[in-house]
């Protein structure tokens, strides 16, 4: 069973920057994708940003919306993934997420239903 927990969250003014983490265990591959999402009051869950587990930069994704701003990256010596956000926005103001996927499963990067596992989320709260 694989385990996520966010961490990293808070207020911050616009055009400020915060950095999340998101710790996994429960690894029984390496064939996992795991993706931030987020989820603000009134709206559908959007993914944000996506890379492989152990997987290069060649399979890093990035929403439109974030492109430039939002880095994510990951350490696997700590099995622990990042998601870098500079120039925030009042926009960008949501619970965010970090869900994995088994890559066998996957019916779309940024689709919820590619993820089996998800953790408890972490408030980002950006005020103009």
């Amino acid at each position: 069973q694989v385990q996520l927990v966010e961490s990293g969250g808070g207020s911050v003014q616009a055009g400020g920057s915060l950095k999340l983490s998101c710790v996994a265990s429960g690894y029984t591959s390496r064939n996992y994708r795991i993706t931030w999402f987020r989820q603000s009051p009134g709206k559908e869950r959007e993914g944000v940003a996506s890379t492989l587990s152990f997987g290069g930069g060649g399979n890093t994704y990035y929403a439109d919306s974030v492109k430039g701003r939002f880095t994510i990256s990951q350490d696997n010596a700590k099995n622990t993934l990042y998601l870098q956000m500079n120039s925030l926005k009042p926009e960008d103001t949501a619970m965010y997420y970090c869900a994995a996927g088994e890559v066998a499963y996957m019916m779309g990067i940024f689709n919820i239903a590619s993820y089996q596992y998800w953790g408890q989320g972490t408030q980002v709260t950006v005020s103009s």
